[in-house]
């Protein structure tokens, strides 16, 4: 039956333009469009709290800024070439590496050990994950203080428990030496990550197919020769997170040595955040402190670079 002219006309008035053959969607209503609106916000929270303030520290690192009233003037090469003067600034790097290197091997490890404990679904593995990641939840202030209370020669549980087994005669100094204020550290940092990083590590392990396994037992493969030629490849994704996250951390560490030691005993436990925080806020040159912390930005973006290039070249090889 021919359609009329006017219902023709009425039809086409009710369909919406963008049904019509041949006739785009409007632009407000395009994927392009709705994208952009959804990651607005994301953008102008970066360009607020990331890009403008990394201006402003770029800006203060060319200048004279110091923390309190004063001239402001142009101090473009002094600011840089004028670091290395400070006593504590190879120190403080010696040290931040010391430090990454051996809460990077001590905390991977663990944190691998954990997963693989914990890897197949049997009774109570359940409730051991949840005990190993508690600690996680744990701010690092707040756990920084409760092993600050901890560690405390007069008032702390640990000493009083060593002395009570007969292990010492005197109170124990766990941030007395520089040694000990190390390892006291690094023991916190391991408490409180492990638990992170194994279930980082145990969502790796879940995602390689149990018949690789089952192919590699049916083959007569023992389990450390399962271990190194199944479970770390497969595995190497997940170490490779791991690994970013707690070099990265770990170079940038301040809140457990600012809480625990302060830098002490001797100035043996600064960090190069640390030496910032001094730069700023004890020295008031907010220049100087920019600075560092502009060259630590690039050593960190060089360091990242480098280790995704080799992970690049791991799984290309």
């Amino acid at each position: 039956m021919p359609v009329k002219v006017a219902d023709r006309a009425t039809a086409e008035h009710v369909t919406p333009p963008e049904r019509r053959a041949g006739t785009p969607p409007p632009r407000w209503r395009s994927r392009k469009a709705k994208g952009l609106a959804y990651a607005a916000p994301t953008a102008v929270f970066v360009a607020v709290f990331f890009v403008l303030p990394l201006l402003l520290v770029g800006q203060m690192s060319l200048s004279d800024w110091p923390l309190l009233a004063g001239d402001r003037g142009v101090n473009a090469p002094e600011n840089y070439t004028d670091i290395t003067d400070s006593t504590l600034f190879w120190p403080a790097i010696r040290f931040t590496l010391l430090y990454t290197v051996i809460v990077t091997v001590v905390l991977l490890a663990l944190a691998l050990l954990l997963a693989l404990l914990v890897q197949e679904s049997r009774p109570g593995a359940g409730f051991f994950r949840t005990v190993y990641f508690l600690p996680g939840a744990l701010g690092l202030a707040s756990a920084s203080l409760l092993f600050w209370g901890l560690y405390s020669p007069t008032t702390g549980p640990l000493s009083r428990i060593l002395e009570g087994l007969g292990l010492v005669d005197d109170p124990v100094s766990f941030l007395g030496s520089p040694a000990s204020a190390l390892w006291s550290t690094v023991f916190l940092i391991v408490w409180k990550f492990a638990g992170f990083y194994m279930l980082i590590l145990l969502v790796g392990l879940q995602r390689i197919p149990h018949e690789v396994y089952e192919a590699a037992r049916m083959d007569g493969a023992s389990r450390a020769q399962i271990f190194r030629s199944i479970t770390l490849p497969l595995l190497r994704p997940s170490l490779a997170l791991c690994l970013l996250l707690c070099v990265t951390g770990s170079l940038l560490a301040f809140d457990q040595f600012f809480i625990l030691t302060k830098g002490g005993p001797d100035n043996s436990t600064v960090t190069v955040v640390q030496l910032i925080y001094r730069e700023a806020f004890q020295r008031l040159n907010l220049g100087t402190a920019a600075a560092l912390s502009i060259l630590v930005l690039a050593a960190l973006l060089l360091l990242n670079a480098l280790q995704f290039r080799g992970l690049r070249r791991a799984d290309e090889s």
